[in-house]
């Protein structure tokens, strides 16, 4: 069964951290939220190439969900269907006919923010929001919302150019020029912007009696993935290393939807050059390390308020990214670079450096909130409480479902990745914990035959399961 009945039996006789709160005990809630944030790009967990400290901080205050996934999307902007199932608790394909009418869903209740208003939550919210539904209206104090990303200019895609004769660079484009705009449009950059908010959100909600619920959303690392000078100085072109999946071009990129005419893979020139890509990493690190310090800001401010002590804070981002690997720049692809994120959660009595490797998703962070606050889970909320998890109980979900449009599909076990191209009829197989950069196809290899053949099988009451549109001859 998909959800599991061993889950079922942790949610029953869970007790402490699971227990529905009382009204006098309720914690405050702070959701701190990336962008296009792989799973790999946090110092803690294993990438030493990259500096976080604020990110290693919560990595080593709370437990870390080593692999928490976003399901894919019905939208070429993946972050569109990555918030609407968050806000909304639906899964994929039952979120993506209520996204045009979320505003409605919001007006009757059924949304992550009125849910927490209608349990006595005082609720902030700043940055990225990128659903139909009033921000406005969905929480009680919200400042600069921000849409899907900072505007990109021209200059900034195709780069940079590497002359295959000369080894001439040309690149016009600068990171922390502010006459390129994106996140210096306004004067100050945007995730500047949101830790300034966020300070003077808890500053007012140190005030208040009432618990205090943040959704606080940065735009970065999204492109136009710019930040100040002295962050890109931190990672020189020379010294940024090369994914180990690096690939010139992707081979089924058109068939898969994710070509040359797709936004996020114009940002570097086809075919893909070690230079081009070291780039384009050096600007995702940078950004990274600059939202991280903004971080450390909002975790300071919380400290300083008093209220840290009965606080919760989750972090993740919306999906990863991929940034070179695999001859892919974007998110619209379903290897882990791009649809598994980083996941910490950190509260009292939680446990502290842990790390819990059974999968998840991001949006199961929605029904935890709500439990935390004593909200029971609505019967249209379709992800699940974490808190089971954290208590020592198992995953609700024995595989993991992915989908991009009617282009891709894929099935995660904790073994094997099976990727699916209906186009030109074409399935990947994979040995993740073997080959966990998913390089080595084995889907011809006569001994996983039988493997492909029960993941095949699998996947097709996956879909019946997840209501998948999509007719699929396997």
């Amino acid at each position: 069964m998909f959800a599991r009945l061993t889950y079922l039996i942790a949610c029953l006789s869970t007790v402490g951290l699971s227990s529905v709160a009382r009204a006098d005990e309720r914690p405050n809630i702070v959701f701190i939220f990336a962008d296009d944030q792989c799973f790999d790009t946090i110092a803690a967990l294993g990438n030493e190439e990259v500096e976080t400290p604020n990110l290693d901080r919560l990595a080593k205050r709370g437990t870390t969900f080593t692999h928490a996934y976003n399901m894919g999307s019905w939208s070429g902007a993946v972050c569109v269907a990555s918030r609407m199932m968050l806000n909304s608790g639906r899964f994929i394909w039952d979120a993506e006919p209520v996204w045009a009418t979320s505003e409605r869903e919001r007006q009757q209740g059924r949304w992550w923010g009125e849910y927490m208003k209608s349990a006595g939550y005082h609720t902030y919210m700043t940055g990225k929001w990128h659903c139909r539904a009033d921000a406005a209206k969905s929480f009680d104090v919200v400042r600069d919302v921000r849409g899907g990303m900072p505007k990109q200019t021209e200059t900034g895609y195709n780069r940079p150019i590497v002359d295959p004769e000369s080894g001439e660079i040309t690149d016009p484009w600068s990171p922390s020029d502010p006459k390129f705009g994106g996140f210096w449009e306004g004067g100050t950059h945007w995730s500047e912007v949101v830790a300034k908010h966020s300070v003077d959100f808890i500053e007012e909600a140190s005030q208040k009696n009432d618990p205090f619920f943040m959704y606080l959303a940065f735009n970065a690392p999204h492109d136009p993935r710019q930040s100040p000078a002295e962050y890109v100085a931190k990672y020189p072109v020379e010294q940024v290393q090369l994914p180990e999946n690096f690939l010139p071009e992707y081979p089924y990129a058109e068939a898969m939807g994710a070509g040359h005419k797709l936004r996020d893979e114009r940002l570097a020139p086809f075919p893909r050059t070690p230079y081009a890509v070291k780039t384009n990493r050096q600007e995702y690190y940078a950004i990274i390390t600059h939202m991280d310090t903004m971080i450390g800001r909002i975790l300071d401010s919380l400290q300083a308020s008093g209220k840290a002590d009965n606080t919760w804070i989750f972090f993740t981002a919306d999906h990863g990214l991929a940034c070179g690997q695999h001859g892919l720049m974007g998110k619209q692809n379903l290897y882990d670079h791009s649809v598994r994120v980083p996941l910490f959660v950190i509260g009292p009595d939680v446990a502290a450096g842990r790390k819990i490797d059974a999968p998840v998703y991001l949006q199961d962070i929605m029904p935890t909130t709500l439990q935390l606050a004593g909200v029971d889970k609505p019967n249209h909320v379709q992800f699940h409480s974490l808190l089971p998890m954290i208590e020592g109980g198992e995953s609700p979900y024995d595989v993991i479902y992915g989908a991009y449009l009617d282009k891709q599909r894929s099935l995660r076990t904790d073994q094997y990745k099976l990727i699916i191209y209906p186009d030109v009829d074409v399935v990947r197989l994979f040995d993740i914990q073997a080959d966990p950069l998913e390089m080595n196809d084995l889907a011809a290899s006569p001994q996983h035959a039988e493997t492909l053949q029960e993941l095949k099988q699998r996947f097709k009451a996956l879909q019946q399961e997840m209501k998948d549109p999509l007719a699929i001859k396997l």
